[in-house]
């Protein structure tokens, strides 16, 4: 199925790619058919989201965000490749919780970002991933994901 009508059915859309946060790339290709996307936060409009998962935010909360985390990062992948049809499936993704001290439902966080990748492009192409609970992340986000995607050329 086409990766843009998925996100139509699951009423979704890929948002602009957010801008850049400092002196990086915020994609690169390497290999003959691999592209890293660096971390991408949860904002996906004009709100700003700022806390801690455990304080302002619930798990379910948290797997929103982390699924608006990963619709930036796809938008970043789309910048680069031009259609998301061209993933052949994801590699691995990193999801950066930040959280109280006693919060430790990061890996239920990340799930709303596996969850969406899940949906677009099937189950069978769920990349690899870890989940890590941090203190602060920048401007105070409350989640981050970085991925590897492998496309075709």
């Amino acid at each position: 199925m086409n990766v843009y009508e998925k996100l139509k059915e699951l009423n979704l859309e890929i948002p602009a790619a957010p801008p850049k946060g400092g002196v990086y790339s915020p994609c690169q290709e390497f290999g003959d058919n691999l592209v890293y996307i660096s971390g991408c936060g949860p904002v996906t409009g004009e709100e700003t989201v700022s806390g801690k998962l455990g304080k302002e935010f619930t798990t379910e909360e948290g797997k929103i965000l982390s699924r608006n985390a990963m619709l930036n990062v796809l938008a970043v992948l789309q910048d680069k490749i031009g259609d998301l049809n061209k993933v052949k499936k994801g590699v691995k993704i990193l999801t950066f919780v930040a959280s109280t001290e006693d919060f430790y439902e990061q890996p239920a966080v990340a799930n709303g970002g596996s969850e969406l990748l899940a949906a677009l492009f099937g189950q069978d192409k769920v990349p690899a991933r870890s989940a890590i609970g941090v203190n602060v992340l920048p401007g105070n986000i409350p989640v981050e994901t970085e991925a590897i995607f492998e496309i075709e050329k």
